[in-house]
């Protein structure tokens, strides 16, 4: 499911977001930094699949 969630993150970095925390902050601010730029939207998509990872693998 990781893998998933990096394909669509390079893809489409609010969908990411969205699988990884859901309807939180953070997906809405992902989509405005997308919105603005592509790049910004993914560096912080990026930054919140890599910090969602252990999070996962504990559960």
């Amino acid at each position: 499911m990781y893998y998933v969630k990096l394909i669509l993150t390079i893809i489409i970095p609010p969908l990411g977001v969205f699988l990884t925390v859901g309807l939180r902050g953070a997906f809405w601010l992902n989509i405005l930094l997308t919105l603005c730029f592509y790049i910004p939207g993914f560096i912080h998509a990026a930054y919140i699949l890599a910090r969602g990872l252990p999070q996962q693998q504990q559960a």
